[in-house]
């Protein structure tokens, strides 16, 4: 029977998932020494890791090329509807915020407000929300800079500990949402490898539930 495909983040999410493989009983060896391959199996090859980009891991499980994916909530909101979200894995824990220049009184005037961010989805549905009309503009690199500039009025960006944003005079208006690494599933897999799917799911279930 040829493997499960799981595509892992790269990364924090990726050494997240696979302590949580080895809390479970896998034998992970090959992961940790890896090297320059992607593809690696897991346990006695019952399973098998695909190592990608976060919006990649998305495609990938879409796609039916891998079975599962573990990938951060931010990425999902961002990019994703066609795969079932399975499990909260408790990891990579971190927020949305809406953030502007210290003492900048971001919710006054009637003027269109600029928002920055590398997450036009999110930031839209946000604001639409609210009932605002934004301007959304796409930024690849370091997203606090746009406010200091002065191209847009505030961001959107995921923050951890907010020292980037004190670093920068920048500050929290509100936090638009809370983010963590969540497993997710092929829509035809889970029809086809339900049994295989829920054992691992029941296990890793199980093992977060014990923190």
């Amino acid at each position: 029977m040829k493997p499960l495909r799981i595509a892992l983040t790269k990364g924090r999410l990726e050494k997240d998932t696979v302590e949580l493989f080895e809390k479970i009983g896998y034998n992970c060896e090959q992961v940790h020494n890896k090297g320059r391959k992607l593809i690696l199996p897991v346990g006695n090859g019952e399973i098998e890791v695909v190592l990608a980009k976060a919006a990649d891991v998305i495609t990938y499980v879409e796609n039916g090329v891998c079975d599962l994916g573990v990938v951060g909530k931010d990425t999902i909101l961002e990019n994703g509807t066609s795969f079932y979200e399975l499990l909260d894995l408790g990891f990579g824990k971190c927020k949305f915020a809406l953030a502007c220049k210290k003492g900048y009184d971001f919710y006054s005037g009637y003027k269109e407000k600029t928002i920055a961010t590398k997450y036009p989805n999110v930031t839209r549905a946000f604001f639409e929300e609210k009932g605002m009309d934004v301007r959304v503009i796409k930024i690849e690199g370091s997203v606090e800079l746009a406010p200091l500039v002065g191209l847009a009025d505030g961001i959107v960006d995921i923050v951890e500990t907010g020292s980037t944003l004190k670093a920068n005079n920048l500050e929290v208006i509100e936090w638009v949402t809370d983010i963590s690494a969540r497993l997710i599933a092929n829509i035809a897999s889970l029809k086809l490898r339900k049994q295989e799917i829920e054992q691992l799911q029941k296990k890793m279930q199980e093992e977060i539930s014990k923190n």
